[in-house]
């Protein structure tokens, strides 16, 4: 069964006023920011980036405002939606906290609002990327889904009931920060044992330079090892193609994993889909495999316990612009 689209919980609009017009959607990452303009299937119609001035929050506002104008230019455009990486409050205006920008209780809405004549929404960048998916890519037939974005890091997206979940302070989904073990690695974040630790593309980087010593199957993943310890993180994708068995238990033990907090989410959230996007996820069934194998070795009440699909995300790099140009599309319909 297809689903219909719903809205998020901010946001009310009868399917009938939802008509063909066009958004802006901005997704804003440290050393990029991607804006496209997106219609309301999710289709992207033009598309532009500029690099990201991530040291300067005055210069960040001033590239997001220069990419929605000229976006905008000739077109009738009814709002923008603005992703980043970051705790977002529920009003969707300010930006508690972006780890990888200088922001903090930055009120961006407002500042964007003041110089841009139009309706702006800020949301998550892994919230963005999850509605996307579940409105128009790997998530469209379900109504329960929950989104997980492997990248440097891991983000989060949960849809529940065909809602976005964003928690009471806005801050929520981020799954990225589940402790998995105690007293683990330090984080980001301040604590310890974050599945972001054990989970990421970082800590797929971490576990291949520690298999490049072992004289079995870190021969080829030795070669792309530097002076002070680290691996090259090109060699390791093009090792990762071409299925070297020291790349793949690098990529096996990120799946093991997040498998493992798979298990853990489907106890608290039951989802029908997790959807499985980010940069690392391009190694699609590969990682898969080993997420299924944890999941399935993690899941409590195993064969009585309803067992969730897995899947690649479908939108891949686009999925940002197209939830923000679509959550905004939605709210401006609303007001």
């Amino acid at each position: 069964m297809v689903h219909i689209c719903l809205i998020p919980p901010t946001i009310a609009v009868k399917p009938e006023e939802i008509l063909s017009v066009y958004a802006v959607g901005i997704d804003i990452g440290g050393t990029k920011i991607a804006g496209a303009v997106v219609d309301n299937e999710g289709h992207i119609l033009a598309h532009l980036s500029r690099p990201s001035p991530a040291l300067d929050a005055q210069a960040m506002v001033d590239t997001v405002v220069d990419l929605i104008e000229e976006l905008s230019r000739g077109r009738r455009i009814v709002a923008a939606g603005v992703a980043a990486a970051g705790f977002i409050d529920a009003d969707q205006s300010v930006v508690y906290y972006a780890p990888n920008i200088a922001w903090r209780n930055e009120p961006l809405r407002e500042k964007l609002e003041r110089r841009v004549a139009l309706p702006i929404v800020v949301e998550n960048d892994a919230n963005a990327a999850g509605w996307a998916e579940f409105c128009f890519g790997a998530g469209r037939n379900v109504t329960h889904m929950t989104m997980l974005t492997i990248g440097t890091g891991v983000g989060g997206a949960i849809i529940v009931d065909g809602e976005l979940f964003r928690g009471g302070f806005g801050a929520g989904a981020e799954i990225g920060h589940l402790r998995v073990e105690r007293d683990g690695l330090l984080c980001g974040c301040g604590a310890r044992g974050c599945l972001e630790q054990y989970g990421s593309g970082r800590a797929l980087l971490r576990y291949a330079a520690e298999i490049s010593h072992d004289p079995v199957l870190g021969g080829k993943l030795a070669a792309y090892r530097h002076g002070d310890g680290t691996i090259d993180p090109a060699g390791v994708r093009q090792l990762l193609e071409l299925r070297d068995p020291g790349a793949l238990r690098a990529l096996r033990s990120i799946g093991e994993w997040l498998g493992s907090a798979c298990a853990s989410l489907s106890a608290v959230l039951d989802p029908q889909l997790f959807v499985i996007g980010g940069g690392v996820a391009a190694a699609g069934d590969e990682l898969l495999s080993p997420i299924r194998a944890s999941f399935l070795q993690n899941l409590s009440a195993k064969g009585f316990h309803p067992e969730p699909e897995f899947a690649i995300a479908e939108l891949v790099n686009d999925a940002g612009v197209v939830g923000a140009a679509d959550l905004a599309r939605r709210h401006a319909a609303s007001v």
